[in-house]
């Protein structure tokens, strides 16, 4: 049997990241408890945000683990918001390590492996009785604006040095890791490559509020962040009023520069499960991002996806982007952008979306996460020895 894993992650319910297509596929197989968020930043009781968030993880602790598929359980652990704070650390040390005795008991969990998908959370790593401790790197977590840049160097930094293996997401992050744990490897992302190709079928209904939008329509989902470049979007509206320009996801950024245009449509925060129909109604799908230091560690997720959808790829000059030069546009300006879009259009059809989801097939989640494990066994077995 499979060793079962107690696992550090951002909060369940959020959009699905790799988080959740790496600990789902563990949780085919093995036991997996999935704790959500200990606080990487203080909250702001000023922002109503913060407090429900607040309020939900206190509901969420108090109901206990939650058996939401397969052998995967989540729960919320208790901790004191204060990451920055040696008093509130040593406390919450000792909260989780009872809590998570009590978890085991109940979920009978003897021996497992500790991963964690955070970077604040070297505190807990050594205490938990864990059989071996990995960190699955997805991002160069001290880049984000809203995070302190030294405070989370320096606790990343001490996580680094107590694991047992590091994976990372590309090989300029697994460079940058593997600086101080020489245990690191490169493990790309995957695609649910059976969900996205569903853009393909007959039979999948594009969206209605999609599909109410004039063609052609140039699409992209994710959240919209301060990385997300809107305005180039806005040029590219400008460029072309007649095109449908149609942003999906959760705006936790500033949108002024595109809520006004005509042409623009913010469509809001969509499930994971629908993204391949609107993948659908897409002529082309972008990927907008602001090119600076922190995109030389970006793995979008959504470029794999895109691609098992067959839909063509316009996109920023990010670095894991540019490898996949030969299945997605590269362009930089935004005169660039109007124009490898139109060709994108022009060059579009049935047999090359085929091809382009076709070219997807061998890079899932579950040939990725087979290859993580068994690396992590490896080293299990070499501790163990």
């Amino acid at each position: 049997m499979n060793t079962p894993i107690v696992a550090f992650a951002k909060d369940w319910h959020e959009d699905p990241t790799s988080n959740h297509h790496v600990l789902r596929e563990l949780a085919k197989t093995r036991r997996v408890l999935w704790l959500n968020s200990i606080a990487t930043r203080t909250p702001k009781l000023s922002s109503g945000r913060d407090l429900s968030k607040i309020t939900r993880k206190l509901g969420e602790f108090a109901r206990g683990p939650i058996n939401v598929e397969n052998d995967l359980w989540v729960f919320s652990p208790l901790a004191l918001p204060m990451p920055h704070s040696s008093i509130a650390r040593s406390i919450n040390r000792q909260i989780l390590r009872a809590t998570l005795r009590g978890l085991r008991l109940k979920l009978g969990i003897k021996e497992f492996q500790l991963w964690t998908f955070l970077p604040n959370v070297a505190d807990y790593v050594g205490t938990l009785g864990e059989q071996l401790s990995v960190y699955y790197c997805v991002d160069e977590w001290s880049m984000f604006s809203y995070l302190d840049r030294a405070q989370t160097v320096a606790a990343e930094r001490s996580l680094l040095n107590k694991v047992d293996a590091v994976f990372a997401i590309n090989g300029a992050l697994a460079d940058a890791k593997r600086a101080i744990n020489p245990s690191t490897f490169v493990s790309p992302h995957g695609v649910d490559h059976a969900l996205f190709a569903r853009a393909l079928e007959d039979g999948v209904a594009i969206p209605t509020d999609l599909a109410a939008l004039p063609s052609p329509r140039i699409g992209f989902y994710g959240t919209l962040q301060d990385w997300v470049d809107l305005d180039l979007v806005a040029h590219v509206a400008r460029a072309r009023p007649q095109w449908s320009i149609a942003l999906i996801g959760q705006a936790l950024g500033d949108v002024s520069a595109v809520r006004g245009l005509p042409n623009v449509h913010l469509l809001g925060q969509k499930k994971h499960h629908e993204l391949p129909a609107y993948c659908k109604g897409f002529d082309v799908g972008t990927i907008p991002y602001r090119i600076d230091e922190r995109m030389t560690y970006v793995n979008p997720l959504k470029l794999r996806e895109y691609l098992s959808a067959g839909v063509p790829v316009v996109s920023t000059a990010v670095p894991e982007v540019v490898r996949y030069g030969h299945l997605a546009a590269v362009a930089k300006t935004g005169d660039e952008w109007v124009t490898a879009i139109e060709r994108a259009l022009a060059a579009s059809t049935p047999a090359e979306r085929a091809a382009r989801s076709a070219s997807m097939k061998s890079e899932t989640w579950s040939a990725r996460v087979a290859e993580v494990s068994r690396t992590v066994d490896d080293i299990a077995e070499r501790k163990r020895s």
